[in-house]
């Protein structure tokens, strides 16, 4: 089967086209970089004939909230057009667990409407709602870095390994479409500045954690039911100091 991965050579990326490869399947690895740009639309046809999956992995170089909407906007638009013209069975797309719940942030809107695209294209659809990523807990005390201190939320949140996520992806890729969306999280439920701290302190970072209630994530505050899954998620194996200790990289 051919699979186009957009955004194939990102973090989430790279890791779901090694596995579907490994499977015997034909995929492109689609980014800029590789000549196919679904802002401009370069290359979008030429990937895209005779796929019968795309997964769409990409994600906005900016989080500022006109660029991120314009973003998901054109990206959306162009690629889903491009994959009705290329007869594409299934679309598949990775969002945040919350978004609906989150349409204070800018950010969040936007996911909101590239998901609102996919349900109004006509092309079947599996949308994935992840958790943060373990990674991404460097950039979380970097945002709400004060003077030497990072002020986190104290909300719950249950994040997951970027090698769960490419399981998922991947396996969902060979699937049938489920025309609707389906969660996925880590098996750990933990206040966010519990594991910043964790996280700082596996790389010996000086930085001072300080747990605030009203601490902004992505310029929303947050409560312990804005960023959890609901019933029957799908649940990663791999547990956050397993993590630490085997594959975090310095930020």
């Amino acid at each position: 089967m051919k699979i186009v991965v957009i955004g194939g050579t990102g973090l989430i990326g790279s890791k779901t086209v090694e596995r579907l490869r490994a499977k015997g399947h034909e995929v492109v690895a689609a980014s800029p970089n590789s000549g196919v740009n679904t802002i401009t639309g370069e290359g979008l046809a030429e990937a895209l004939a005779g796929a019968q999956v795309v997964v769409d992995l990409a994600n906005s170089p900016s989080f500022e909230d006109k660029a991120v909407m314009d973003f998901f906007q054109t990206s959306g638009r162009n690629l889903l057009g491009a994959e009705k013209t290329a007869g594409v069975k299934h679309h598949i797309a990775l969002s945040v667990v919350g978004t609906e719940r989150l349409q204070g942030s800018g950010y969040f809107r936007a996911k909101k409407a590239q998901e609102d695209l996919i349900r109004g294209s006509g092309i079947a659809y599996t949308i994935v709602h992840s958790t943060q990523f373990f990674e991404f807990m460097g950039s979380i005390a970097q945002s709400g870095t004060v003077g030497g201190k990072a002020l986190v939320s104290t909300a719950f949140v249950q994040p997951i390994a970027s090698d769960d996520v490419a399981d998922v992806m991947a396996q969902v890729a060979v699937s049938d479409p489920l025309n609707g969306m389906m969660e996925i999280a880590g098996p750990e439920r933990v206040p966010l500045n519990e594991l910043v701290q964790r996280y700082l302190k596996k790389f010996d970072d000086p930085r001072e954690v300080i747990a605030d209630p009203h601490a902004l994530y992505f310029g929303v505050e947050l409560d312990d039911g804005s960023l959890v899954p609901g019933v029957n998620p799908r649940i990663g194996q791999i547990r956050f100091d397993d993590w630490l200790r085997t594959s975090a990289r310095k930020p």
